[in-house]
């Protein structure tokens, strides 16, 4: 995947992240909305195998980010794109989705099972059978998601050599599974560190209510390779927030919640590392979070006043240990099935899924 013009698209000029340091051994990979690359990869993979014909409709069922990548593509490339949401899809957001001619249809009554997911699934699979000619990138499934990611371990690699530990959140599985699998064809000793919420069945822990989005899943993603993991950290909303904000204020880096997570274990790893090189993933900016988590009313409002967070994570000895704030748990590149203390093995998200609980995230 290459720009093939010397004026490249708004998606081409910032589909890649800006390596900013925010220590003596620790970097930001700081993306403007991360979800433009693989939604970029995907749909130009498609229209090269021709997946995509003229008349072909991109459907896809989201109510964050990367259906906000998928709609700036789908208009760049002058395709019809349909969304299926839930009432969770914020109004800005879905004001930007519609400006960019996405047709975004919203289930507003959850299945008996499955809830809300289960019903966007229903929606989806109707209007794909209404239509002659559909395509569904498929984040969660399609190899595309982590392949798109190569390109980010290239630049690091490039630009700071060895990268001793990734520490990034963990949703689809894409950007992590993708970016280290990469980076370990030419360093193998480089660190997997995810994060994750609580109540997130990707890391074994039960399905549960969960206030932070753009990261955790109620369903598992093919995507994610467990093996790839060293170690896990669980942080809880307040945690993320709050870490957000100091992200700001220490830095001047505007991003979004699963940023400020990502950024609370990052700090802590490189502290205790000091000899070694850390990146973390910086997945995309904070200006829908203007009304929510850089406003100190809501946060007070929502039981999350700024405050002294946690320094260190309390350690597990498994997922069924975690405690309901900051921790982390070694997960040491072992399958999902080989690591104690995991509920059973969750069911896979079907295709075209892309789970987003309630609450505030990407």
């Amino acid at each position: 995947m290459t720009v093939t013009s010397a004026f490249p698209s708004i998606a081409e000029a910032t589909m890649m992240p800006r390596i900013i340091r925010l220590g003596p051994n620790l970097y930001g990979a700081a993306f403007t909305l991360m979800k433009l690359l693989p939604a970029h990869h995907i749909l130009k993979q498609a229209e090269e195998r021709g997946e995509l014909g003229p008349d072909t409709v991109i459907v896809e069922t989201t109510s964050g980010t990367f259906g906000l990548a998928l709609a700036m593509q789908a208009a760049l490339m002058r395709r019809k794109l349909i969304l299926v949401s839930d009432p969770a899809i914020d109004a800005n957001l879905y004001r930007r989705l519609t400006d960019l001619g996405a047709r975004v249809e919203i289930c507003h009554e959850p299945a008996e099972v499955g809830g809300f997911q289960e019903a966007r699934l229903r929606r989806l699979a109707e209007i794909r059978a209404e239509l002659p000619d559909s395509f569904c990138p498929e984040q969660y499934a399609n190899p595309g998601n982590p392949g798109a990611y190569r390109l980010v371990a290239e630049q690091l690699s490039r630009t700071l050599g060895t990268v001793d530990a990734l520490i990034g959140p963990v949703g689809s599985g894409g950007s992590m599974c993708g970016t280290v699998r990469a980076l370990r064809e030419r360093t193998p000793h480089t660190e997997a560190i995810g994060v994750d919420s609580h109540h997130s069945v990707l890391f074994g822990q039960p399905d549960g209510p969960r206030e932070l989005r753009g990261l955790g899943n109620s369903l598992w993603p093919a995507n994610l390779d467990h093996r790839v993991f060293d170690e896990v950290h669980w942080l809880t909303a307040g945690e993320a927030y709050a870490s957000t904000r100091a992200l700001h204020a220490r830095h001047a880096l505007f991003q979004g919640p699963t940023s400020g997570a990502a950024y609370l274990v990052a700090r802590w790893w490189a502290e205790r590392n000091p000899d070694r090189t850390g990146v973390v993933m910086l997945p995309d900016e904070g200006y829908r979070y203007q009304a929510t988590v850089y406003d100190d009313s809501w946060l007070e409002a929502n039981g999350h006043p700024l405050r002294e967070r946690p320094a260190a994570p309390v350690p597990a000895t498994g997922p069924d240990t975690a405690d309901d704030r900051w921790t982390r748990f070694a997960w040491d590149r072992r399958a999902y099935e080989e690591v104690p203390g995991t509920v059973s093995r969750p069911a896979p998200a079907p295709a075209g899924a892309a789970a987003a609980p309630a609450g505030v995230g990407a």
